[in-house]
């Protein structure tokens, strides 16, 4: 068998992307910890620190959706149902993230603290409650990862030849390395470069498929091809057969199938709760709900585009190759040859890694916190939350190739497990939901729900597979009737049992335990969740959540959709015109906002970094004493600089003291060069996350407790020559509060050490902040 790439631009792809991958987030870490103060922590490894803005939040939910089965499943769907195929595959897995980050809110009142959904769920259910959802999580998170590196791995074989059992493990490997090293931070950076790559990488097909390729002959020739293809092969269940109406029973079935399903992977996966977490609660609603909407662009352009391509080339696919996801690299890789297999499997590592990365971390999170924290070390420290989470990173990675192939072996495909996996977990996500929004959920009716509805689910899938089809086979099970059956009954299922449990025996849940038992490690961090936990904002943001998720809904799955269903309507080729357009300036607009948002919101940390960036680049002007340098800050004349260096004319000396000998040195210099009558201000500053922006308003405990420890440090340091020096104290952002300091007692000079604490370079990352921003001149002692 011929192959259109040879293997080895396959592990290009997947191996040497992925090391890129690690390169550049490892990259992006060591600017963010390094110029922008952030401190690698537990929190900032599983959390991301909880200050994550709408515009990142959105990237990244956007690429922990963007599955394998999104650039497969989808485009399957519309060759086999037509253009209602996609639209059902983009609403029918929008909306869950819409109405999920009301309930994720609700998590943010109940648990501010929480880590992970079932973390809380231990509190309001108990320890048996506890494990059934934790059970349920991972086979969330089971399922979906499967499905990744399943869909990734045939993909990968089809295009390049690479062996399958190969492949389940290469993949993995790519999306390792940097989860390992960056967590959940690594996971946003990465998002945000996967995304942005991917709708780069789909403008490019649709582009190319619309309107430059010859054998499609434009939208004009894809609608003739269509109606032809129409004709010859009409569809069982679509309005007269045709391929362009949304009037198809099976595109509906599927609509439905998809719907009950991604709820499941979305209200009970840790990776959206993970995300909803380290979101501030003031972004989570806007960030879900540009997620979802921007989402909805992928399938209905790239599906719409690529599986109705297809058609139109009347390629002759086996079931098989349908059924494992193949009609997209096939279809490609027959429109544009190598260029289009490059640009699908570079589309398919991308999707694999971001969400992978995701399921990754919630696989970790879920690990460490509701099995090893909670049954086996319940007083561990930050130091060894991280160590196990990286150690679960790397058990899961090198797990899922195993479970993976095994799955591959047992002749389940990606169709298979896509469709499946509502009966799987669907039933859990009413007890769920309802265990958050109603203090009278029972809790014993909410674990028997999610139990009972899996085994009924189960039973009616196999039950009318056999009445249907005579067996119960993978093959009778993967007919659309049982399967919607199955879903419904799981779903239903769980909310009904819940709901009737509740009612006949009553709960009186207090969410103020939740509220204070669970811990946060990082106090800077529990500072922070309770400055956000503002009631009235949170009441606010929930009511608009639920007016507009409701709202979204019913336009994505009820008013856009239903009409052209039930009228039986049949595209014209100006209304298919119109909805081609409309796709492709869906995926612009979407495309823009994904990429400039987070630009937009990160604006002060950009400039930052490059201040950072030129500093080390542009040559200075540099006065050397006998025991230091005097650098001249970018506002400072050189001649003032160099007039004023000899130290006579500073009467105002600030002084920055970290504890560092180079500090202590900077001290003492200072009362030697400096004339006798010059005030010294010695600063002393504890170094705490500072967002000026925000009116960040410490812990007033914590504050006080730090500022004491502060004082204790400074009143150690000895002035000599009975110098008139006053001792400051200040929290915040080092570099920030020195320039403040600075400006606010209006000093003459600053004194540094080139280098604080722990610091081996030639300059700290405080004293390169200071020289780019600072206007006042700038003495560094060694």
């Amino acid at each position: 068998m011929s192959f259109i790439l040879p293997q080895e631009i396959g592990y290009l792809i997947f191996i040497g992307g992925g090391l890129i991958m690690t390169v550049l987030v490892l990259l992006l870490i060591f600017v963010d910890t390094k110029w922008l103060g952030t401190r690698k922590t537990y929190e900032w490894f599983s959390t991301a620190g909880r200050n994550i803005k709408s515009g990142l939040l959105a990237s990244s939910i956007i690429s922990a959706w963007i599955w394998a089965a999104t650039l497969l499943e989808s485009s399957t769907v519309a060759y086999k149902y037509g253009i209602g195929g996609p639209f059902w595959y983009a609403a029918g897995a929008s909306i869950q993230l819409i109405l999920f980050a009301v309930i994720a809110l609700e998590l943010k009142k109940r648990a501010p603290f929480s880590h992970t959904f079932t973390e809380f769920l231990y509190l309001r259910l108990g320890k048996f409650g506890h494990k059934v959802f934790l059970l349920f999580a991972l086979l969330a998170n089971f399922i979906v990862t499967a499905m990744l590196v399943l869909g990734g791995a045939v993909a990968l074989n089809t295009l390049t030849g690479i062996d399958i059992t190969i492949a389940c493990f290469v993949i993995p490997l790519s999306i390792m390395i940097y989860t390992y090293f960056g967590g959940l931070k690594a996971t946003f950076f990465a998002d945000y470069l996967n995304t942005s790559l991917i709708f780069a990488v789909i403008l490019v097909l649709v582009t190319s498929i619309y309107f430059f390729n010859p054998q499609i002959g434009g939208i004009t020739g894809l609608f003739e091809s269509l109606q032809l293809a129409s004709v010859i092969n009409p569809v069982e269940g679509n309005s007269g057969g045709s391929f362009l109406t949304l009037a198809s029973i099976g595109a509906l079935i599927f609509g439905i199938i998809n719907i009950i399903g991604n709820f499941g992977t979305v209200f009970v996966g840790q990776a959206f709760w993970q995300r909803a977490i380290a979101s501030r609660p003031k972004s989570l609603i806007k960030g879900f709900f540009i997620g979802g909407l921007v989402w909805f662009a992928i399938p209905f352009v790239l599906a719409t585009s690529i599986g109705l391509a297809g058609i139109a080339l009347h390629l002759d696919l086996s079931s098989s190759e349908v059924s494992h996801g193949l009609v997209a690299p096939i279809t490609i890789s027959t429109l544009l040859g190598e260029v289009g297999a490059i640009l699908i499997l570079t589309m398919l590592f991308t999707a694999v890694t971001c969400a992978g990365s995701a399921e990754l971390v919630a696989f970790s999170s879920l690990f460490t916190f509701d099995v090893y924290r909670t049954y086996f070390k319940p007083s561990a420290s930050g130091r060894q939350l991280m160590r196990v989470s990286k150690y679960s990173v790397l058990a899961f990675g090198f797990g899922i190739g195993f479970l993976s192939l095994s799955l591959f072996s047992m002749g389940l495909n990606l169709q298979y497990i896509y469709l499946s996996m509502g009966i799987l977990i669907g039933s859990a996500v009413g007890p769920i939901s309802l265990s958050l929004i109603w203090k009278k959920t029972n809790k014993t009716s909410a674990s028997l729900s999610a139990l009972f509805g899996l085994l009924a689910g189960i039973f009616v899938w196999f039950f009318s597979a056999y009445t249907l089809y005579g067996d119960i086979s993978v093959s009778s099970t993967s007919h659309d009737i049982p399967l919607l059956l199955g879903n419904l009954t799981s779903f239903i299922t769980g909310f009904a049992f819940v709901i009737l449990g509740s009612l006949i025996k009553p709960d009186n849940f207090n969410f103020n335990i939740t509220k204070q038992r669970i811990v946060v490690v990082d106090e800077r961090v529990r500072s922070l969740i309770k400055e956000d936990n503002d009631e009235t904002l949170l009441k606010k943001r929930t009511l608009f959540g639920y007016k507009y998720g409701i709202i979204f809904t019913l336009v994505l799955v009820i008013i856009w959709p239903l009409p052209l269903f039930f009228s039986g309507y049949v595209f014209s080729f100006d209304f298919f015109l119109f909805w081609i357009l409309l796709s492709i300036i869906w995926t612009v607009a979407a495309a823009c906002f994904l990429i400039f948002k987070p630009l937009i919101e990160s604006k002060r940390e950009i400039s930052t970094v490059l201040s950072n960036l030129a500093i080390l680049l542009r040559s200075k002007v540099i006065f050397r004493t006998n025991r230091g340098m005097l650098l001249s800050s970018p506002h400072s004349t050189v001649n003032s600089t160099l007039e004023n260096s000899t130290g006579t004319n500073y009467k105002r000396i600030l002084v920055a003291v970290d504890g560092s000998m180079p500090s202590i040195r900077a001290l003492d210099y200072a009362t030697h060069f400096f004339k006798s009558d010059s005030i010294i201000y010695a600063l002393y500053v504890i170094e705490w996350s500072d967002d000026s922006e925000e009116n960040t308003e410490y812990d007033t405990e914590l504050l006080k407790r730090v500022e004491k420890e502060g004082r204790l440090i400074l009143s150690s340091i000895l002035i000599k020559n009975s110098r008139r020096c006053e001792r400051i104290v200040k929290v915040g952002d080092p570099a920030n509060r020195i320039i403040k300091t600075a400006h606010d007692l209006n000093v003459d000079i600053i004194v540094l050490g080139m280098r604080g604490l722990g610091h081996a370079g030639d300059f700290g990352h405080i004293t390169r902040k200071i020289l780019s921003k600072s206007n006042k001149p700038v003495l560094l002692l060694n």
